[in-house]
């Protein structure tokens, strides 16, 4: 097997084992707060969106300077510090003894994360030309795969075992990402440049700063409309049906997109590197878009259930197209900055939406918050056209 195949197995699996490390903690959030002794159910609201937000804000600070060590140092030191540095943070969490601590140790998470980001420069730095897309949109699904799972494999780990479990199995799991990477991911890494360059004499370098801009907009425009419905799920749910299993079919909902995403993102990048990574950027963009229209108007759970899983499938195009058009513009010496301001991008969008969904929810109505996203996406859509498409074509 070529190198580059057996580390892009080895980074899939640990790029799914911290997206799930990332938002695993989601639906048992709230539980494990009132276990840590706060019982008032607006500090648990208040607390629980501190947690969960502060590891996704931190991560955007900090995922553009781990790629700067990645360009200086080699992908695979940092590949062993975000994940060894995560498995002793998220199984720590278990151990929490109040609020204070779990928010504390969220943060710290997102100091230490930057897994994502070396994977994908190790990837996209190491393949040939020929093998880019499916290589990058094969990896692609692991990252949102593993964040929009993850929800439901803590949720089903926190019923069956307890809650403290669900830290202790992805602690677990991200300790043996790390044993894989030391033991099988092989790089053999020359620094490009010796000069440490500062932001403003990076971006200077960049040739094509206004698609690198396009590409940053539309990374976190993707993640910003998958992560829209998080907030308002189980409430929708409640509305389309009376059943007493709403969490579950919550969770189903949620993560059909993921599912989605794994089986489409590989083909859809072989299918970039066919025909061109703009086309399938431009199409995808505006069938996402489309899709989210209908959601609003869903008369029972499985039709919702159904359109995430489309959403998903649109959705696959996206991030692989992004990757490879970045891959195809930047110089390898700064591959690793790029992509952290990209998974920046994300991990921002992730926030986001998150934040739009409730707040949009709340002012003026659920069905508003698919039509809010729907538009954001088809503008995503014409800037693309104008902008990108045409300029490559």
């Amino acid at each position: 097997m070529p190198i580059w195949k057996r580390n892009l197995f080895v980074c899939w699996f640990g790029m799914f084992i911290t997206g799930v490390g990332m938002s695993q903690i989601a639906p048992v959030l709230p539980l494990y707060i009132d276990q840590l002794g706060i019982h008032d159910t607006a500090l648990i609201e208040q607390f629980s969106g501190i947690a969960f937000g502060i590891t996704f804000i931190i991560s955007a600070v900090f995922s553009p300077i781990w790629g700067q060590a990645a360009d200086r140092f080699g992908r695979k030191p940092m590949l062993l510090r975000a994940s060894l540095g995560m498995a002793i943070v998220v199984f720590t969490m278990g151990f929490a003894q109040d609020v204070y601590q779990l928010i504390g140790l969220r943060l710290l998470q997102g100091v230490i994360t930057g897994y994502a980001t070396a994977c994908t420069t190790l990837i996209a730095t190491q393949t040939d030309k020929e093998h880019a897309g499916w290589a990058l949109g094969t990896l692609s699904t692991a990252s949102i795969a593993g964040s929009l799972l993850g929800p439901m494999i803590g949720g089903y780990i926190g019923e069956a075992f307890g809650l403290q479990y669900v830290f202790f199995i992805t602690g677990a799991l991200l300790l043996l990402a790390f044993i894989t990477t030391l033991l099988f991911v092989k790089e053999s890494f020359i620094r490009h440049d010796r000069k440490v360059l500062n932001g403003k004499e990076i971006w200077q370098t960049v040739p094509e700063k206004e698609i690198t801009i396009i590409m940053f907009v539309t990374s976190f425009v993707l993640t910003l409309a998958l992560y829209s419905v998080e907030p308002i799920i189980t409430v929708y749910i409640s509305q389309l049906s009376d059943t007493s299993h709403i969490a579950l079919l919550a969770g189903m909902t949620f993560s059909a997109s993921g599912l989605a995403n794994i089986i489409a993102a590989p083909g859809l990048g072989k299918l970039s590197d066919r025909i061109g990574a703009q086309k399938v950027m431009l199409v995808a963009l505006v069938v996402a878009g489309i899709i989210f229209i209908p959601q609003a108007f869903a008369q029972n759970p499985w039709q919702l259930m159904g359109l995430r899983f489309l959403l998903g499938l649109a959705a696959a195009g996206l991030l692989p197209s992004v990757n490879i058009l970045i891959k195809k513009i930047t110089p390898d010496s700064l591959t690793g900055r790029v992509f952290g301001f990209t998974i920046s991008a994300q991990y921002l969008g992730a926030f986001g939406g998150s934040v739009l969904g409730g707040q949009v929810a709340a002012y003026c109505g659920i069905r508003y918050v698919f039509f809010i996203t729907s538009t954001l996406l088809l503008i995503n859509a014409v800037w693309v056209y104008f902008s990108v498409y045409k300029r490559l074509a």
